[in-house]
């Protein structure tokens, strides 16, 4: 409750600045998906709200997801109806939830940092390629549209930026070039940056409509029309908001094709969730882990809750996510802040968002790109070396040209390649005593620790009781793998401090920066 207290007013804040970074994908998703509108708000609501609160995750936010649209779209056609495929949505957050309790969740401890790295390098990618048209007003490809090959226009992400040019708006670049100005001040300029109760993100989104109202009211052709302004559905009365709610048909659960999709949409959504958690946990300035078990069930119960009343399928979704934890977020509240200022603005004050351009999102999106994917990520990378570097930059390549699930697994296979290749070499072997309360664990790494043994290394340390000693020995170790050096840093710099466990270190070579010595912790 602490951590909540003093973080209380910069997650409120955060959670502003998502919502605006949310807003425009809900819509955007929902209708790539060939879904109504108003079912992406609905998942970004109860992604918000509902999720955030079951969560584990102190970071992650949850909404509809580009990686589904494709599912989704083939799934409405196919079963006739928006009702079945509504059941099938509910279906999949029963599945999720039976995951859940199955604790499939772990499966996240074997995906490589060298993957996850990559992957968020090319989201930050596709984020900046995919912002540029809406930067300069050319709005033809929806927003929350992820993908390389671009449906139903026939073109990639290479050929939209291109063609963005010769279709450009001034208007649009003036607003974009103001948003960007006001957005770097904020984060460079010491007055500005105290001002943390007023985020450069609100300030900016301010900036842009006032800008375009006043080209509108002077008649100049610089005035942005509303087709590239944000496109909120305005109910004329309360029945009109109600007819928007949609619920399952039920007598559908006899159909076959029913539970493929429920099944698929569970799989793939499970799937890309656990990549978000991963990727939220390694991003998180206070270095927590979140239990994937209990984030499995939470987004059951959110796709469940959002099949029911209407709402499309949701995940854990890294540019939310991100821009949480750039904006300054640490602690669960900014989640479900997010879904109640969507859930308020749709009620309120949907006129007033439908103002906004989508070239001052665009403007807040390509910074959050450029922070995934600043030219530092690639120099940490190189320098940790080929063995970190090749799959990092396999991943970047693969998930920018195709997609985040198919990028990913071309990372896995060339990382699988290496880790492979060394352990014909020597095999992994690994030593844990019986521990009890007060007593002395002593764990001795093998000659070749790979990130394959990072789960059981990482459960043990976990799991070790409170104001206990170990003794972690690489003395024989030839080779430890980023993720395992990674991971016993920040048990000795945070999770032995939590539970006051002194850890000794032996045997660890200079590379690894980790001294052999007593590393004596008190909690506090």
């Amino acid at each position: 409750m602490k951590l909540y207290a003093q973080y209380f007013k910069t997650d409120i804040l955060s959670g502003l600045v998502v919502f605006l970074v949310a807003l425009p994908l809900c819509l955007g998703i929902a209708l790539a998906s060939g879904a109504p509108l108003f079912a992406g708000i609905i998942s970004g609501v109860i992604g918000g709200i509902v999720v955030g609160l079951l969560s584990n995750s102190q970071l992650s936010v949850s909404g509809p997801a580009a990686g589904l649209t494709a599912i989704i779209l083939v799934a409405i056609s196919s079963l006739g109806s928006y009702e079945a495929f509504l059941l099938a949505v509910v279906i999949a957050g029963a599945l999720q939830i039976a995951l859940g309790f199955a604790k499939a969740g772990t499966l996240s401890n074997y995906l490589p940092s060298n993957v996850i790295e990559g992957m968020l390098t090319a989201i930050g990618v596709i984020i900046i390629m995919k912002q540029l048209p809406h930067a300069i007003g050319y709005d033809v490809d929806n927003e929350g549209d992820f993908f390389f090959i671009e449906k139903g226009v026939g073109h990639n992400t290479f050929s939209s930026v291109i063609d963005a040019v010769n279709y450009s708006h001034l208007g649009a670049i003036i607003i974009t070039l103001v948003s960007m100005a006001i957005l770097i001040a904020w984060n460079n300029i010491a007055f500005l940056k105290n001002l943390k109760t007023v985020p450069g993100a609100l300030v900016a989104v301010i900036a842009g409509v006032l800008l375009n109202e006043g080209f509108k009211a002077t008649g100049s052709n610089l005035a942005i029309s509303q087709t590239h302004l944000v496109n909120l559905p305005l109910p004329t009365s309360f029945n009109d908001f109600i007819h928007q709610f949609a619920t399952p048909d039920f007598s559908a659960v006899v159909n076959a094709k029913v539970w493929i999709v429920g099944i698929t949409i569970a799989a793939v959504a499970s799937i890309e969730t656990l990549l978000c958690m991963e990727a939220a946990d390694k991003m998180d300035p206070l270095k927590r882990m979140t239990n994937t078990n209990t984030e499995l069930k939470a987004q059951g119960a959110g796709n469940m809750l959002s099949g029911l009343i209407g709402g499309i399928p949701m995940t854990s979704v890294i540019v939310r996510t991100s821009a949480n934890i750039n904006s300054g977020g640490r602690t669960k509240t900014a989640a479900v802040a997010h879904g109640v200022f969507l859930l308020i603005a749709v009620l309120a004050i949907p006129a007033v968002l439908n103002k906004i351009p989508l070239a001052c999102l665009a403007a807040i999106l390509i910074l959050i790109g450029y922070k995934l994917a600043s030219p530092t990520v690639f120099k940490h990378m190189w320098k940790t070396g080929k063995y970190q570097f090749i799959p990092f930059i396999a991943t970047v390549i693969a998930v920018v040209l195709t997609d985040l699930l198919k990028g990913v697994g071309v990372g896995l296979a060339v990382s699988m390649f290496f880790i492979l290749r060394a352990n014909m070499k020597v095999a992994y072997f690994f030593k844990k005593e019986k521990h009890h309360q007060g007593e002395t664990v002593h764990i001795d790494l093998a000659q070749e620790v790979s990130f394959l043994n990072k789960a059981a290394i990482k459960q043990t340390l976990m799991h070790l009781p409170e104001n206990s000693k170990v003794v972690i020995n690489a003395s024989d170790s030839v080779y430890i793998d980023y993720d395992v050096i990674q991971l016993i840093q920040d048990f000795i710099k945070i999770g032995s401090k939590d539970k006051n466990i002194q850890v000794t270190t032996v045997g660890f070579r200079e590379e690894y920066k980790i001294e052999s010595s007593t590393h004596v912790t008190s909690s506090n």
